[in-house]
C-alpha cells in the first residue's frame, strides 16, 4: 500500500509538473499575441498553424545554443541560479489540493508564505555572482521590491485566513460555495492583484528587468539555458499567483472547467497589464507599497478580527 501511494505521488508530480510547463510554453504565446494586437500587429503567425508551436521552437533554439558565462562570474552559483528559481517555482505548485492520491496539506498556506519568501534568494544570487553593476542593481533592486510587497499580500492573505481559522487551501474553497471572497472585499482583491504584479516583477513594477536604464536588469549576463529557465521559473510565477487569486477571491472550485477560465483570464490581466502600463518610478513603487497597501491590508485585517470576535461572542 505504502508502494502505490509513494508510486502515485511520484506520479503526480511528474503529470504536474509536465502540465505547468506546457502551460507556461502557451502563456509565453499568449503574451506575444495579446501584445501583438496591443500594438496593432500579428505576433508569432509563421511557425505551424497559427504560431502554436512557436514556444516550443524557442525552447529548442535557448536549449541548443552555446552556454557562455562571464570570466569574473562566481561559477557555481551563477550556474545554478537559475535552476533553483525554477525548482523553487514548481515546488509552489504542490500546495494546490489536487484529488488524485496527491498530496494535501493542511498548513498549505504557510508552505505557499515559505516557498515563495525563498525565490528572492536566488534572483539575489544571480544578480551578485555574474559580477555586473548592472546584475547587482537589478537584483538589489527585485529583493527591495519582492520583501516590500511581500508584506501586503501576507497581511491579506492572514485576513482571510482569519475569517476561516484555518490554513488549508481546500477549506477556502468550501467557505466559498456561496459568496466569493472577493465581493466582500473588493478593494483587498486589487491589492492583492497589484502585489502579485509587483512579486512577480512584472509592469508596471518591473524594476529588476528595467531594460531602459539596466540593460535588462538581474539576467544580463545569461544566455540560452540559464536565460530560459529564469524565463520559465518568471512565467511558472506568474500562472500560480493568477491560479492563487482564483482560489483565494475567485471561489476556486478546482474540479470545473469554470475555474481554469477564470485562470486564463486573470493570466490574461497580466499581460493587459503590461501592454497598458508605462514603468512606475522606484521611490513611487515603495511609497505604493509601505504608505498605501499596508495600510489598506492592516485596515481590513483588524476589521475581520473584529468580525470574527462578535460572531464568536454571539455564539457563546
Amino acid at each position: 500500500m505504502y508502494m502505490f501511494d509513494s508510486l502515485m505521488i511520484f506520479l503526480s508530480l511528474v503529470i504536474l509538473i509536465v502540465c505547468v510547463l506546457v502551460g507556461v510554453a502557451f502563456l509565453t504565446l499568449l503574451e506575444r499575441k495579446v501584445l501583438g494586437y496591443i500594438q496593432i500587429r500579428k505576433g508569432p503567425n509563421k511557425v505551424g498553424f497559427m504560431g502554436i508551436p512557436q514556444p516550443f521552437s524557442d525552447a529548442i533554439k535557448l536549449f541548443s545554443k552555446e552556454q557562455t558565462n562571464p570570466i569574473m562570474s562566481n561559477y557555481w552559483s551563477y550556474y545554478f541560479s537559475p535552476v533553483f528559481n525554477l525548482f523553487l517555482a514548481l515546488v509552489l505548485w504542490i500546495c494546490i489540493p489536487f484529488f488524485s492520491g496527491f498530496l494535501h496539506f493542511s498548513l498549505g498556506m504557510l508552505f505557499f508564505l515559505c516557498a515563495s519568501s525563498l525565490g528572492v534568494y536566488t534572483i539575489m544570487m544571480a544578480g551578485w555572482s555574474s559580477n555586473s553593476n548592472y546584475s547587482l542593481l537589478g537584483g538589489l533592486r527585485c529583493v527591495a521590491q519582492t520583501i516590500s510587497y511581500e508584506v501586503s499580500l501576507a497581511l491579506i492573505l492572514l485576513s482571510f485566513l482569519v475569517l476561516i481559522s484555518s490554513l488549508s487551501i481546500f477549506d477556502l474553497m468550501l467557505y466559498q460555495y456561496y459568496v466569493w471572497f472577493f465581493f466582500m472585499g473588493i478593494p483587498m482583491g486589487l491589492v492583492w492583484f497589484a502585489s502579485s504584479l509587483a512579486e512577480t516583477n512584472r509592469t508596471p513594477f518591473d524594476f529588476a528587468e528595467g531594460e531602459s536604464e539596466l540593460v535588462s536588469g538581474f539576467n544580463i549576463e545569461y544566455s540560452s539555458g540559464g536565460f530560459a529557465l529564469i524565463f520559465l521559473a518568471e512565467y511558472s510565477n506568474i500562472l500560480f499567483m493568477s491560479m492563487f487569486f482564483c482560489l483565494l477571491f475567485l471561489g476556486g472550485d478546482l474540479m470545473s472547467f469554470f475555474f481554469f477560465l477564470k485562470l486564463v483570464f486573470i493570466s490574461f490581466l497580466f499581460v493587459w497589464a503590461r501592454g497598458t502600463l508605462p514603468r512606475f518610478r522606484y521611490d513611487k513603487l515603495m511609497y505604493l507599497a509601505w504608505k498605501s497597501f499596508l495600510p489598506v491590508a492592516l485596515n481590513y485585517l483588524f476589521f475581520f478580527f473584529g468580525i470574527k470576535l462578535f460572531i464568536f461572542s454571539l455564539i457563546v
